[in-house]
């Protein structure tokens, strides 16, 4: 515990340790042993934010949009300067390799830079109306805003809960994930440091259903922000409808993958593969139905479970290691029930399918095949490394299958041909959809879904949109 990051509450720009407090064990998912005390907010704490967050909206929504841009540009540089020690925490607390940590860390430090660029680019307009009149549409910012970020991710997911918010000139509350809160506290103190208001900024940590209920029954805060499960996301929605309270919600997806006899098939089995177990699967836009034409649905099955062998697994600090643990036990056993499920409905487990070891949270990589659409793993997102790979008749019974599902987060296709890329783009029900590319994310995109993945976008211009109301302004 002595060499883990001093963990506590950020409140009204004081941190907050454990002392007096009640605390959550925060485990290694490597070894499944407690390496540090979380302290939970109490009610107080709770609301002493919220009085913290009206006065800080009140100062930052008054900041000039230089400075406010001058303190992000700074807050990313002091998050790439710290990302090896950011990187160190996030392995220790969620398992995937130091490399992969270190990337999403950066690419956290890409965003917030974006996010600064966008400070300065809040445009409204005027509109046409005859001499002596005026109309002025503008943009101001909605107000305190309450993030609550997941664990899989911890430092992208609380930067994508903060960036936006205070380059549109809001103050949050953010509430990392209880399971993974070094990262996300490392990179508010980046902030901090680089000069956000202590009362602009401010972490918490408690039971998530308490903390959300008594952030979201407040008046003070007018934005909900959530990164999460589909059912946690309909929860956050009706308390958020309380107070008509304008919401972001960025939840579960199961990507369907279209590979079609024309495509560049050891080129997506590279590029797709290595996508299917980044972060032991645990990915919301990870590719998880792979749906491919039957005349090359043999050699891609069998090219898949060859790079998912090659796949080697351990402890996120060894050297090349590709894949860590799973986050937490949840995580195998909920996999299990679900690929003891498929097979006993006859689908054809071809690698993997067990834990490894004894010690930890590791899974195999692992492959079915000809799953039975009523199989529960091909209805609900199993969030691990496990891929589904099923022969497909053609165009549309694989764009049918692809919009079966109510989730719409990230989908896939491979096809080099020019006028099937403009039907799928059209007919494919996502609200990201990658062709002959394994990518969905860029800083200066939309990032977000359709249905039950959610509403609103992330990233990009949208991301500080999102934070914003319009008022119309007449003059006569």
């Amino acid at each position: 515990m002595s060499t883990h990051p001093d963990l506590h509450l950020l409140v009204g720009g004081e941190k907050l340790d454990a002392s007096g407090r009640d605390t959550l064990d925060v485990l290694d998912p490597a070894t499944g042993e407690a390496i540090a005390a979380l302290p939970k907010a109490t009610g107080d704490d709770l609301d002493r934010a919220l009085d913290s967050a009206v006065r800080g909206f009140r100062e930052w929504r008054r900041t000039g949009a230089d400075k406010r841009e001058a303190i992000l540009r700074k807050g990313a540089q002091n998050i790439r300067d710290r990302a090896g020690e950011i990187a160190q925490a996030l392995t220790r607390e969620q398992g995937k390799p130091v490399p992969e940590a270190t990337g999403e860390t950066l690419y956290s430090a890409m965003l917030l830079e974006f996010y600064a660029g966008e400070c300065k680019r809040l445009y409204g307009r005027t509109l046409v109306r005859p001499e002596g009149s005026r109309v002025e549409v503008q943009q101001h910012p909605v107000g305190p805003v309450a993030g609550f970020a997941a664990w899989n991710f911890p430092s992208l997911n609380v930067m994508r809960k903060i960036g936006g918010p205070l380059a549109a000139g809001c103050s949050v509350i953010v509430k990392p994930s209880e399971e993974t809160p070094a990262a996300g506290l490392m990179i508010a103190q980046a902030l901090l440091d680089a000069g956000v208001p202590g009362d602009v900024l401010q972490v918490v940590f408690g039971v998530p259903d308490e903390v959300s209920r008594h952030l979201l029954a407040s008046p003070v805060i007018r934005k909900v922000t959530f990164t999460g499960s589909t059912a946690v996301g309909k929860h956050l929605s009706k308390l958020a409808a309380e107070d008509l309270k304008v919401t972001t919600m960025e939840l579960g997806g199961h990507g369907p993958v279209l590979v079609f006899r024309d495509a560049d098939i050891d080129t997506a089995l590279d590029t797709m593969a290595a996508n299917k177990f980044r972060n032991a699967g645990q990915v919301c836009v990870s590719p998880t139905r792979f749906l491919v034409e039957e005349d090359v649905f043999e050699k891609f099955r069998d090219g898949f479970v060859e790079r998912a062998e090659a796949i080697k697994v351990g402890n996120g600090f060894e050297k090349g290691v590709q894949m860590g643990p799973m986050a937490n036990d949840r995580g195998p056993d909920g996999l299990a029930a679900k690929i003891g499920d498929a097979k006993d409905m006859g689908a054809k487990l071809l690698t993997g399918g067990e834990r490894i070891g004894n010690q930890g949270y590791f899974h195999a990589p692992t492959v079915l095949s000809e799953v039975p659409t009523d199989a529960e793993i091909m209805n609900e997102e199993p969030f691990g490394p496990v891929a589904l790979i099923n022969p497909m008749a053609g165009e549309d019974a694989m764009i049918e299958e692809a919009n079966r599902l109510p989730y719409g987060l990230a989908a896939y296709a491979w096809t080099n041909d020019p006028a099937r890329r403009r039907r799928l783009a059209a007919e494919v029900e996502a609200g990201m959809l990658a062709i002959n590319t394994g990518g969905v994310s860029a800083v200066d995109a939309p990032f977000g879904g359709v249905q039950w993945s959610g509403h609103g976008m992330e990233d990009g211009a949208e991301g500080v949109a999102a934070c914003m109301v319009t008022k119309t302004v007449h003059e006569g």
